[in-house]
């Protein structure tokens, strides 16, 4: 899609949550891969975590980056399966206020020109809270590269025509 070079880049502040029972911060290769585009796009990264596949622990996180002011999208990785353990996206339901079906959507379609059918196993999804969007994709390093290079890259960039999500952050607490 084009990107307007005419209009101004807008850095958002994206925090980075990677849902596991089994990594740390240096065997976190989809997060590693996440933080590499988002920096590598001119975005900042204004946290980052690691938490277990607790729905609770999932939520706990979430809301406090939906009240900090220096976090304007969240996105997970991992969680997004269809396991007993597997609770990103219920975790996510508990919090927005708004779901963005479109996204999961859009990723399954991407991600069958990758994986093929597997794709029916990812719940990957999105909504809003409180003005913060909220964004899970699949923990594998491929489908963080299918969700980021994909949707991500230029919904998050303020000069994609013919819109974007950036454009929205300012009338997100609308009522």
């Amino acid at each position: 899609m084009p990107i307007d070079e005419g209009r101004t880049f807008k850095p958002v502040r994206i925090a980075v949550l990677t849902i596991s029972d089994t990594r740390d911060l240096a065997e976190d290769r989809s997060g590693d891969t996440l933080v590499a585009r988002l920096e590598g796009a001119g975005h900042v990264l204004a946290q980052r975590a690691i938490v277990r596949d607790e729905i609770d622990l999932i939520v706990a996180r979430l809301h406090g980056w939906i009240d900090d002011p220096q976090v304007d999208c969240v996105i997970t990785t991992g969680g997004t399966g269809v396991t007993g353990r597997d609770v990103t996206p219920e975790a996510l339901a508990r919090v927005w206020d708004k779901e963005i079906p479109g996204f999961g959507e859009l990723f399954r379609w991407l991600s069958f020109q990758t994986i093929g059918t597997s794709t029916i196993q990812s719940r990957a999804c999105a909504g809003v809270a409180r003005g913060t969007y909220l964004f899970a994709l699949p923990g594998s390093t491929g489908a963080v590269k299918d969700g980021w290079d994909g949707i991500l890259a230029s919904q998050l960039d303020s000069r994609h025509r013919p819109c974007n999500f950036v454009e929205l952050m300012p009338r997100l607490m609308e009522r």
